[in-house]
């Protein structure tokens, strides 16, 4: 279908509740969205292996922003169609200070995810392979100190640290080859330099020839600030924190009482119809 417009939603505390499905309530509105030639794309921190069962359920049927734009995901053919991935140097460099201090991690990669020896992550992505069929389960490898020890290890475009020693992450936020945000309460996203949501936005914008100015992207957190700040129209949900919703231009109702679907019928459907 030749799109017009774009809307790029996050998931959690925006799009669904954690641990939950997409309501009916919103998926009437994405549906009602692609009616009126408005493509609907997920933009979230999970890993790509994490959201194909969605895209699925939904019928979407153009590029999903993952990673907190570290990749640009294809869930028909589950393909990256870009990968922003850490140079070498620097992927070593990280992932040697989160494995020496002991570090609750996860990092992503095109060939799946992988979980440091404290990392409580895995339970959720085992959550999420329960109900899809084993050729579309997350691949989860578990690394330790040794993993660094390879003369070749596999590329990664985005680390999660949850809860990470307060030291190593004002390193870390210091350090002008990353990207750092918050997807959540003690959740630190870590990406190479210049990536972002807002970023992979605008890259699906040109690659669907939709002008950038018909962009809209909605959101809750820090995570999600670059592509209400890039998108034409930014729109932040109730329960987002101060400082996402001053980035938006128009606020919605709560996840939990279907502030999207409010969002969708109440400021974008009557702009583009």
């Amino acid at each position: 279908m030749e799109y017009r417009y774009i809307l790029a939603s996050d998931m959690d505390f925006t799009l669904l509740m954690p641990g939950e499905d997409i309501s009916e309530e919103n998926s009437r509105a994405i549906r009602a969205l692609m009616d009126n030639k408005v493509a609907f794309t997920i933009a979230t921190g999970r890993s790509s292996f994490l959201v194909g069962k969605f895209a699925e359920r939904l019928g979407l049927d153009v590029p999903l922003i993952t990673g907190n734009g570290g990749a640009l995901f294809d869930s028909r053919t589950r393909e990256d169609i870009y990968s922003a991935d850490f140079p070498e140097d620097k992927l070593r460099q990280v992932l040697g200070k989160v494995l020496k201090g002991n570090v609750n991690a996860a990092l992503y990669s095109t060939t799946g995810i992988y979980f440091t020896p404290e990392s409580t992550r895995r339970f959720f992505c085992e959550d999420y392979n329960r109900d899809v069929p084993d050729s579309k389960k997350a691949p989860l490898f578990d690394i330790d100190r040794d993993f660094l020890k390879q003369d070749k290890i596999p590329t990664f475009n985005k680390f999660l640290l949850i809860d990470p020693p307060e030291d190593l992450a004002l390193e870390l936020r210091s350090d002008p080859d990353l990207s750092i945000v918050s997807s959540g309460p003690s959740f630190y996203d870590i990406m190479a330099k210049g990536v972002s949501k807002g970023g992979a936005l605008m890259r699906l914008c040109d690659i669907l020839n939709i002008p950038r100015e018909n962009s809209f992207a909605i959101g809750d957190s820090e995570n999600d600030i670059s592509m209400l700040d890039m998108a034409g129209n930014g729109i932040a949900m109730a329960n987002a924190d101060d400082i996402t919703k001053k980035s938006a231009s128009y606020i919605t109702a709560r996840c939990e009482e279907f502030g999207f679907a409010k969002a969708v019928y109440e400021y974008i459907l009557p702009m583009v119809t």
